[in-house]
């Protein structure tokens, strides 16, 4: 059967898209004043820390390098995102927010581990420390970094993009707090090894939020399914839910770009049912009762369009009680 694209329910989905194109606009402008703030501080710390001998500023200073250059693409991506789709690129440019935070996870990745790398030299090969200036450029990288944190902190934490340009911000201001801590005891004790350690625990910790970004942003990517949402128990509650629905099979349930969610699946309806209430039915159900505001539902009577014969079909009915559901249906 053809796929009926006539019930879209336009008034909700109209809705979300205005929400959402102002809150995108928001968050692009929040992105934009995070980066220059990021990088207009990032060359005072690279010089303090080239100054004072500080491994700990100069680490972070490479963070804030690497965030400046991220969060100028995250500002790019939210840019990107208010272009029309085109012949070629149908869904538009929403997911290239995800691209960036998936980016994003690995540049960290790379940063944390070279961190790691020089630590490690510094603590073979100790080097004197300047405190007191080292004390100082800190303190004014921690008020930069949480005026940026502040500012990003107000935006739609759905978004990877915008949680991706979080992280960035909050493992810069994790290395400030570090490195004022690495001076304070630099200062009352002359222990300089603390600088390297400290750096290294910084990257750590950054290493284990970056993975959990990494893996959210993949997962979008390939396709799963979001995180709040069971397909199998919305393929249920549509064959309970809407009337005249016999099975729901070859579901699909995905986001474009970690808010947006979408669906396509077949409806196996009883002879005699309006297809085109039922499908309009169905995709208000989506949109109610599951936040799925873009479904494509294809209608069938009798066997499956999709079936390779007519043995198959009968097959997979044949074995409704001896497979489970996730195994006969859904592909």
């Amino acid at each position: 059967m053809a796929h009926d694209h006539g019930s879209h329910d336009h008034g909700l989905a109209g809705h979300s898209h205005g929400a959402g194109h102002v809150q995108g606009s928001t968050d692009k402008k929040r992105v934009l004043i995070a980066t220059f703030l990021t990088a207009g501080f990032m060359v005072a710390e690279a010089l303090g820390g080239w100054l004072t001998g500080s491994l700990a500023l100069v680490a972070d200073a490479g963070h804030m390098l690497a965030d400046a250059i991220a969060l100028g693409l995250a500002w790019y991506a939210f840019h990107l995102t208010g272009r029309p789709a085109t012949r070629r690129l149908t869904y538009g440019f929403a997911r290239v927010k995800t691209l960036v935070a998936y980016t994003n996870g690995i540049a960290i990745f790379v940063i944390a581990l070279w961190i790691v790398y020089e630590a490690w030299g510094r603590l073979m090969n100790p080097a004197p420390v300047l405190g007191g200036p080292m004390l100082v450029v800190a303190v004014a990288g921690l008020l930069v970094n949480i005026a940026s944190f502040f500012v990003l902190h107000g935006g739609d934490r759905e978004s990877l993009n915008m949680r991706g340009a979080i992280l960035h911000v909050l493992g810069d201001l994790l290395g400030s707090a570090a490195a004022i801590a690495a001076a304070l005891i630099i200062l009352a004790t002359g222990w300089t090894p603390i600088d390297p350690i400290l750096s290294v625990l910084v990257s750590l910790l950054i290493l284990s939020t970056a993975w959990s970004l990494m893996r959210q942003a993949a997962h979008v990517l390939l396709e799963g399914v979001p995180a709040s949402l069971d397909r199998d128990l919305i393929a249920k509650d549509i064959e309970g839910a809407v009337k005249g629905v016999r099975e729901v099979h070859h579901m699909h349930v995905w986001s474009l770009d970690g808010t947006s969610n979408m669906a396509t699946l077949h409806a196996c309806l009883n002879d005699g049912v309006d297809a085109h209430a039922a499908v309009s039915a169905i995709k208000k159900r989506l949109a109610a009762e599951h936040g799925i505001e873009h479904a494509t539902v294809e209608p069938e009577f009798g066997q499956c369009a999709d079936s390779h014969d007519e043995h198959d079909h009968h097959h997979d009915h044949d074995h409704a009680h001896d497979a489970p559901r996730d195994r006969r249906h859904y592909h």
